[in-house]
């Protein structure tokens, strides 16, 4: 949509909405139109809808726009936003769900080191001996939800005397699990067709599912021998 379009679909809730103001909510980096080749703004729905959130925070809980900026950051990094008064930005907890659907694709989340730390219960130490043995990585400066996953799951264990380096066996064999899948989906993401990308993704899900339902299934009759 152009930006004419755009004062169209909010002047009806915003009737203080103009082109100015769209032009300054974009300068401050709030909302970050595409642009064509000639220099003219394009907006996409989620645009809109972003613009519509800013102007809402704006009118209905009178948050300041360094505020609303922390508030869009929040919900762009899949954290829980900040309340005006309340606590900084929350991370989701760590849910572990070997689920088919579970496995198709993580959460979206970035945290920063400090999030991460805060939201998976960690000291730096545990945090850098994770990264050392290859456990957690940033990108781009930022941990996903996998990363909080095994963070805090690191953290629990922790607790039982087990450190980071007796983690390294699970990596290991979580690479040999997803070797295994690796060898059914690529022929399958290689066979000409349509749909094909699509049933290569589906097979993997499964079949990492199926590995951790192994998995779980040995760990716990090797538990039953012990107690």
């Amino acid at each position: 949509m152009s930006i004419g379009e755009v004062l169209g679909e909010l002047v009806g809730d915003f009737p203080e909405i103009s082109h100015s103001k769209i032009r300054f909510l974009e300068e401050r980096g709030l909302v970050e139109p595409q642009r064509t080749a000639a220099g003219y703004r394009k907006f996409r729905a989620a645009d809109v809808e972003r613009l519509r959130l800013v102007l809402e925070l704006q009118r209905d809980r009178y948050m300041p726009l360094k505020a609303i900026a922390e508030h869009l950051d929040a919900l762009d990094r899949g954290l829980q936003p900040p309340s005006p008064a309340g606590p900084p930005p929350l991370a989701p907890r760590a849910v572990a769900d070997p689920e088919p659907a579970r496995l198709e694709a993580s959460p979206r989340l970035r945290l920063r080191r400090s999030e991460l730390r805060e939201a998976a219960g960690v000291d730096e130490q545990l945090l850098a001996d994770l990264e050392g043995y290859g456990l957690v990585a940033a990108e781009d400066g930022h941990f996903g939800a996998d990363d909080l996953e095994v963070a805090t799951a690191a953290g629990e264990l922790a607790a039982f005397g087990i450190e980071a380096r007796h983690l390294r066996a699970f990596r290991t064999a979580a690479e040999r699990e997803l070797g295994l899948v690796e060898q059914v989906v690529v022929p399958l993401r290689r066979h000409p067709g349509p749909g094909a990308s699509a049933r290569a993704a589906d097979a993997a899900s499964e079949l990492a599912a199926l590995c951790l339902r192994l998995h779980t299934a040995l760990v716990r009759g090797g538990l039953g021998r012990l107690t």
